[in-house]
């Protein structure tokens, strides 16, 4: 001994505080505490002071909206706490060029309201598959239509959704991945039976205010803490982690450093992770089928009071597209600067401990980003919105799934089901739903290197194309007939199917670790794929299409661009299923009135609290029916607003260009 004093290791310095323990402050608790409050009160006002009871009402209050709850809503609808995790990993892994997704969407929304909306309006329909029917008659293809939007809603919507919830929960609170996905689902289920349908638009609105606000307020402590852009851009290039290697295995250089090409939108056609002719033309068919045909989108335009009103939602929707750059890809890039050893990690063992896989802890970008920067109060508000946007994305989700299941399966099925049966079918459903969702997190988890905006792109790739095929023939060509729709939609499925399993099955890869995939399969990029399938299904359409019988004009009035005007009577290819339809709907209501006066107290207050107790209400007149026919399919305009929404359609696609080019 020498006799000196003892001085205690410097590893004994106090720990930083673990993220889920400085969300327990007053200030956050509070702020989460009352967001769900506000927003609970938003549903329960919607649920008694909307008029679901009558048909009129009902039908009538479809195109009572105006531009603005449109526009946030579509924008809502779109962007759910998915796109807060997904967009901001893959910045944080790749660089800028994942903002492109988000702007390609300017184009696409001037084409979903001033060609699609039109038609389907014209058409007087309520859903996607219900358009189908009328254009090509017959069944097959509404169920399949119906089944194929099941499959996409799991895979890449409530699967994606429930795991990027599951990590906000997991940071901020420190609960296990899959207790954060059961509690995530309680109150999912809670807010759905209080907020009901009629609250959605409502509360997307209230959503979209909070959202922007809270992430213009991250970006700003971002930028400040980096120290304005230009550090941005310096220091993003040199965000490298220390630990690159493990055991005897080093790490390849590409790996864990940023790409040379990370501040350009426009990549190398071949050697580049998101190349520029699949950012151009793969993407525009993936967006096609997702803003164009699907019912989620489509839904929120039909609602409106008429086509300015489409129009210039669409429009808001395409400006506030253009914020996703700026508010969730670049500040997931500064969380790579700021916390370069967590976000940036590559060794298996470091992935694991900092988030628990082994292929990259990207995902956690913006969470971090959220639990380590923002301030008590702002920090809850944050995460509150997350969930809430979490929360609004998988009512409406799981709503139209069960209903897509109920009435185009289950009613193929049992012809003769009473309103219980199927009320019952469509819970049970539900469950099922969340079932395979929840099964299907590990292999999202992993996909895609652990990105998880890849991984629901590359899904959408492989089974889209094939949509947006059908839809844009069966708007612009009206020779193409039922036969040709159907085995283009089946053969186009059988090969993006084929694609999609061999990827799982030999795994997708890491950067450490590529996949053994055959490369005339996997080779091929994902967005490639997807115009190689758009190309060989529009082939096969028009190909069955010319051998077979073509459709009468008398049957196409109206639900083509060619016959758009008509003026003529339209004899509907689906007349005899509308028929045993409106019988069912007679039936449905003899069941409801007669089961009405047998319900006690305790029965008339749970229908109340779930919605369950609107009335049928008197049938309307004739007049009263060609009246709101009229009014359903209506598409005119005022001179002068349709000219100020034109010219704001021109502007936001030159904006959409500027950008690009700007950033290419």
């Amino acid at each position: 001994m020498d006799g000196s004093t003892w001085s205690p290791p410097a590893t004994t310095t106090a720990e930083p505080l673990k993220a889920y323990e400085r969300i327990r402050n007053a200030a956050d608790i509070s702020v989460i505490v009352i967001y769900f409050v506000v927003v609970m009160a938003v549903g329960l006002w919607a649920m008694f002071s909307t008029n679901r009871g009558t048909v009129g009402g009902f039908f009538l209050a479809g195109r009572s909206m105006v531009w603005w709850p449109i526009g946030a809503s579509l924008f809502a609808s779109n962007i759910g706490s998915g796109h807060f995790v997904g967009l901001a990993g893959t910045g944080a892994a790749a660089g800028i060029a994942t903002g492109g997704f988000e702007w390609n969407a300017l184009v696409l929304v001037v084409v979903l309201g001033w060609v699609f909306v039109p038609i389907y309006i014209k058409a007087g329909v309520v859903t996607m598959p219900e358009y189908l029917r009328k254009r090509f008659g017959g069944q097959r293809i509404q169920v399949y239509l119906s089944v194929l939007s099941l499959v996409l809603y799991i895979f890449t919507k409530i699967s994606a959704d429930i795991f990027s919830g599951a990590i906000f929960i997991n940071l901020a609170l420190g609960l296990d991945l899959y207790l954060a996905i059961f509690i995530l689902l309680a109150i999912t289920a809670l807010y759905t039976i209080t907020g009901g349908l009629a609250a959605v638009i409502y509360t997307d609105t209230l959503q979209t205010v909070i959202m922007l606000l809270g992430s213009f307020i991250l970006t700003g402590f971002a930028f400040h803490k980096v120290g304005g852009y230009g550090a941005f851009v310096t220091k993003y290039m040199n965000a490298i982690p220390t630990v690159t290697s493990y055991g005897n295995t080093t790490i390849k250089e590409e790996c864990y450093t940023p790409r040379a090409d990370s501040f350009h939108i426009f990549r190398d056609p071949l050697k580049g992770d998101l190349p520029w002719p699949g950012l151009i033309f793969g993407l525009t068919i993936i967006s096609l089928w997702y803003w164009c045909t699907d019912q989620v989108i489509v839904q929120r335009c039909l609602s409106a009071k008429n086509m300015s009103h489409v129009k210039a939602g669409c429009i808001m929707c395409g400006y506030m597209k253009l914020l996703p750059m700026f508010l969730m890809v670049m500040p997931g890039m500064i969380s790579r600067i700021l916390f370069t050893e967590k976000v940036a990690c590559t060794v298996p063992s470091e992935c694991e401990k900092y988030c628990g896989t082994k292929v990259g802890c990207t995902n956690i970008a913006y969470p971090t980003l959220v639990v380590e920067l923002m301030p008590n109060g702002l920090r809850g508000l944050m995460l509150s919105v997350m969930l809430a946007s979490l929360m609004s994305s998988l009512t409406s989700i799981f709503n139209s799934a069960s209903t897509l299941f109920t009435m185009d399966i289950y009613t193929k099925i049992r012809k003769k089901a009473s309103e219980k049966e199927l009320m019952i079918a469509g819970r049970l459903f539900m469950l099922v739903l969340i079932g395979v969702s929840i099964a299907w997190v590990p292999i999202v988890q992993s996909a895609q290197g652990g990105q998880l905006f890849d991984y629901i792109q590359s899904i959408t790739s492989y089974l889209g194309p094939p949509i947006a095929a059908v839809f844009l023939l069966a708007i612009f060509c009206k020779r193409v007939n039922e036969p040709g729709a159907f085995w283009g939609l089946i053969i186009g499925f059988l090969i993006g199917v084929s694609r999609m399993i061999t990827e799982f099955a030999y795994g997708t890869g890491s950067c450490m670790e590529p996949s053994n995939c055959p490369t005339i399969i996997c080779g091929v990029h994902y967005l490639y794929f997807a115009i190689i399938l758009f190309v060989i299904t529009i082939i096969i359409i028009l190909a069955v299409s010319l051998f077979t019988k073509p459709i009468a004009d008398v049957h196409l009035y109206r639900l083509c661009w060619s016959l758009r005007n008509s003026k003529e009577e339209r004899i509907d290819l689906d007349a005899e299923d509308e028929d045993i339809q409106d019988a069912r709907e007679d039936a449905l209501e003899i069941d409801t009135e007669a089961s009405e006066e047998k319900k006690g107290c305790f029965r008339r207050a749970y229908d109340l609290f779930c919605g369950l107790d609107q009335q049928k209400g008197p049938k309307m007149t004739k007049e009263e029916e060609a009246a709101m026919k009229l009014k359903m399919t209506d598409t005119s305009e005022n001179r002068l607003w349709r000219m100020v929404v034109n010219i704001n359609g021109i502007i936001l696609l030159a904006v959409a260009v500027f950008c690009h080019a700007y950033f290419a």
